[in-house]
């Protein structure tokens, strides 16, 4: 088969790769129909994570078909439609028991794209199965389905529940990339007085507006004076950092307000100054996290309900092979405007949720 392989920092081929096997009982097989690229992708072409070696294919988000399944795999079966989670879980560790998959001690965690080959391919081996892939239902359809894989949980688990959304809030999302949006998407949910997002190209800012953003400011602009002017100087109640660079860190610790929440969820690649001389008396939670997915299936539910603008989030498509290409559209997303890119085409017919009778 293909997939799309990390040689070093910089160096990255569609090429030829072998086979995936089943190597344990309770793996599946599942053929790609549907792929995206994300952010951390990126951080790895980079450098940033040294944990993936040389060879491995990457990717950590995928639909697919499960054409074949261990013996110990009891919920899903070949044929099964599937979303694929960007964290594995092993279910019996002390973490996967708290639901803390991310930090599963089984051979779990985030390990596609990571430490085993990812999903950036025309097969895939998924391990621990039974709470690592999720029956898609029909009226979720392959482009909407991919984005539950890590970018909705995400933004949900390490932004909005991490920060304590609560009625009432301001909440400042800085970087209204995928995960921004996510986090603007279903901050929503906890009717907030306000959402501020935060970025430096004026195509994300007019997505943030859609996807539920009551105000924007530009990064170079001072968005802390319109945070300030919108809450009396006191500062937002929550703040999200979804870039991952030490600048949005230091804005975002700057943006609280006493005694509120700043949920980390950037991927960073450099040292952060935390600035603990003007933080120690303020009272301020912050918080840090890598998803552990225990929202997808509410998140599934609400999708299938029509209640996530998942859609909205694509912006391009490709054919599978064209995983190159796609990746130039994505990085370079202040000039294409790109959002997610998702690859693959829809193999199954949409079941609407509420049928005609």
């Amino acid at each position: 088969m293909k997939g799309y392989v990390f040689h070093g920092p910089g160096q990255s081929a569609w090429e030829e790769v072998p086979d995936p096997e089943i190597k344990d009982p309770g793996d599946v097989i599942v053929r790609v129909d549907a792929v995206t690229i994300c952010g951390t992708d990126l951080h790895i072409l980079k450098g940033d994570v040294p944990a993936v070696r040389p060879g491995t294919v990457l990717g950590h988000e995928a639909v697919g078909e499960i054409v074949e399944a261990g013996t110990d795999v009891r919920t899903v079966r070949p044929g099964d439609r599937v979303l694929v989670s960007c964290i594995s879980a092993c279910g019996r560790c002390g973490y996967c028991r708290e639901t803390s998959y991310s930090q599963c001690r089984g051979g779990g965690g985030w390990i596609l794209g990571h430490l085993v080959d990812g999903t950036q391919a025309e097969y895939v081996r998924v391990p621990h199965a039974d709470l690592s892939v999720h029956p898609l239902p029909g009226a979720v359809a392959n482009e909407d389905a991919v984005l539950l894989a890590d970018i909705f949980p995400t933004g949900y688990e390490v932004g909005v529940l991490n920060g304590r959304v609560r009625p009432g809030d301001t909440v400042a999302v800085v970087g209204a990339g995928p995960v921004g949006l996510a986090a603007i998407a279903t901050a929503r949910l906890f009717a907030p007085e306000r959402i501020v997002a935060v970025d430096l190209a004026a195509s994300r800012l007019q997505a943030a507006k859609e996807f539920g953003a009551d105000a924007v400011a530009d990064a170079s602009e001072d968005p802390e004076q319109l945070v300030g002017d919108l809450t009396g100087e006191l500062g937002a109640d929550v703040v999200i950092e979804a870039v991952g660079v030490p600048e949005t860190f230091e804005l975002c610790a700057r943006m609280v307000r006493p005694g509120g929440h700043l949920a980390n969820v950037g991927v960073h690649g450099a040292p952060v100054t935390l600035h603990l001389e003007d933080l120690w008396s303020r009272n301020i939670t912050i918080t840090t996290g890598l998803v552990d997915t225990r929202s997808t299936p509410a998140l599934l539910r609400m999708a299938a309900a029509g209640r996530l603008p998942t859609r909205r989030m694509v912006t391009h498509t490709f054919p599978l092979d064209h995983m190159q290409e796609a990746y130039d559209v994505f990085r370079n997303a202040a000039d294409t405007g790109a959002l997610k890119v998702v690859l693959g085409v829809p193999q199954h017919e949409v079941v609407p949720a509420h049928p005609t009778p």
